[in-house]
């Protein structure tokens, strides 16, 4: 077989630069291993520097609430420890293993080669559900994700759901915005209910059992369409955000022969899946009891960590002390 052109070699790649890949890449670090990570996203941070990165996070250990955005910031820099080598905008398409290596092909032609890969991606490579009535609007008014709210200020904003992300969203930009109106097509909502509650006590009119139908406007938005119980009305809007979820594409996974649940990874105590030399750990696996924090998370990577460089280096020790200990 002819080398990749771009070929790298690597103690552990980790597939992910979410919390999760992003803890793992600093606990790599920390057993004195080289790291790779490749993500997706041309960003780090995962789904929340893609969706949320104002969002106040609840259950991370040590900080009673913390922005998305700034968690990340942390992450990044406990991770910069490590120097990893960053493959961001890239996507992982081919695994193959021999005895002592596992090698990733990504959709750019790079091929990475490690002792063991680690994969963190979540819920794999997603895109936005589409609005119906929205073809041709993105960028003109339309947004499926809220990265920053400056540009909502002073604007009337309708958002379209009724997940946490919709409701997060509706709680943030009701204090900037000259309006919001949340509109679902049922009148029960997926959000947490502490949302939901705070949501219905702010000025955000919610419309249930209704649709957006129709977006007008010229070169941006001016106005929606909202079918509401048979009848259809205009509401001024300048800025519409589709909240209505994301399509996760695991396909690359299932063709690497990954033993799959419920499109979640299985894994042992150990945070092996059934290919050798690959672990996974955070949202993507599946075991009994699994809960889906990020911290979880956390725990599961470094414990991924711990008995990959085992696999990497036979003679070392699964557990390499305390992060605490002096040398």
């Amino acid at each position: 077989m002819t080398p990749a052109q771009n070929a790298v070699e690597t103690d552990l790649l980790i597939i992910g630069a979410g919390p999760t890949g992003l803890f793992g890449a600093y606990y790599a670090g920390f057993r004195g291993l080289r790291v790779a990570v490749v993500d997706s996203l041309p960003e780090l941070g995962g789904q929340i520097t893609a969706m949320y990165p104002e969002k106040h996070i609840l259950d991370v250990a040590g900080f009673p609430t913390i922005k998305g955005k700034d968690l990340v910031a942390g992450l990044v820099a406990q991770a910069d420890t490590a120097s990893p080598a960053y493959f961001l905008d890239r996507t992982a398409r081919t695994l193959t293993g021999t005895d002592d290596s596992v090698t990733v092909g990504l959709d750019d032609g790079t091929e990475i080669t490690a002792g063991a890969v680690l994969i963190t991606a979540g819920i794999g490579k997603f895109s936005p559900r589409p609005l119906p009535a929205g073809d041709g609007w993105q960028g003109r008014g339309l947004e499926f994700f809220v990265p920053d709210f400056d540009p909502y200020v002073g604007k009337d904003v309708v958002i379209v759901g009724g997940g946490d992300s919709a409701f997060d969203w509706a709680l943030h930009l009701e204090p900037i915005a000259k309006s919001v109106a949340l509109v679902h097509r049922r009148d029960a909502f997926r959000a947490h209910q502490r949302t939901v509650d705070a949501v219905r006590a702010s000025s955000t009119e919610i419309i249930t059992k209704a649709e957006v139908t129709a977006l007008k406007g010229g070169d941006t938005l001016e106005a929606v369409e909202i079918t509401h119980d048979g009848q259809t009305v205009m509401r001024d809007a300048q800025a519409l955000v589709a909240a209505l979820g994301f399509v996760a594409d695991l396909s690359a996974l299932q063709e690497w022969g990954l033993e799959l649940q419920k499109r979640h990874i299985v894994v042992d105590s150990a945070m092996r899946t059934n290919l050798p030399r690959v672990f996974a750990a955070g949202d993507i696996t599946e075991y009994a009891g699994k809960v889906r924090l990020i911290a979880v998370g956390f725990g599961e990577v470094a414990t991924a960590v711990n008995n990959a460089a085992v696999a990497i280096d036979p003679s070392a020790h699964i557990f390499p002390g305390h992060s605490s200990e002096g040398t």
